[in-house]
């Protein structure tokens, strides 16, 4: 019973970080900036894709319970392809592009410490991932570094 209670918990909170996540993009996302969220979000699901892959393909991080596609992929759909790509969007729309270099780095502390410490939760507390040869500060240091890609990408593309 137990088990079963914890694959219930697990499903809930995928299900409702989607919810969460949903709500979060209709509320924050101007109608006139979502073509800058679209961008954000699919130019941050390719490098969700090529990176998830090869962290999952190395065994470095596994997803023993998934919601969604678990037959089709090793990665967690959720994060890789929603949650994550869509924290980019807005991390991108609220950039506080003239603002100090210490605003710019709390800014991405505080984007990448947020994304990592709710997956370090989730580590600890969940079966929705697992670290096999992998730190917690290396997903803060992705996570950084695929947001300053994005934003690079971001800016260029937008450039007026």
């Amino acid at each position: 019973m137990k088990m079963r209670t914890r694959r219930k918990v697990e499903h809930r909170i995928e299900i409702s970080s989607w919810v969460i996540m949903s709500f979060l993009l209709i509320l924050l996302v101007p109608r006139q900036k979502i073509r800058e969220a679209q961008l954000s979000f699919l130019f941050k699901q390719v490098m969700t894709w090529l990176f998830g892959f090869l962290v999952v393909e190395k065994n470095l991080i596994t997803y023993p319970k998934r919601a969604f596609f678990k037959k089709a992929t090793k990665s967690s759909f959720t994060f890789e392809y929603f949650i994550y790509p869509a924290t980019c969007a807005l991390f991108n729309l609220y950039y506080p592009e003239k603002r100090s270099i210490w605003i710019k780095a709390l800014y991405y502390s505080f984007h990448s410490g947020i994304i990592t410490l709710l997956e370090v939760i989730a580590v600890r507390y969940t079966k929705l991932i697992r670290y096999k040869n992998w730190k917690w500060y290396w997903s803060f240091l992705s996570i950084a570094f695929t947001n300053y890609l994005s934003h690079l990408y971001h800016k260029w593309f937008f450039k007026s």
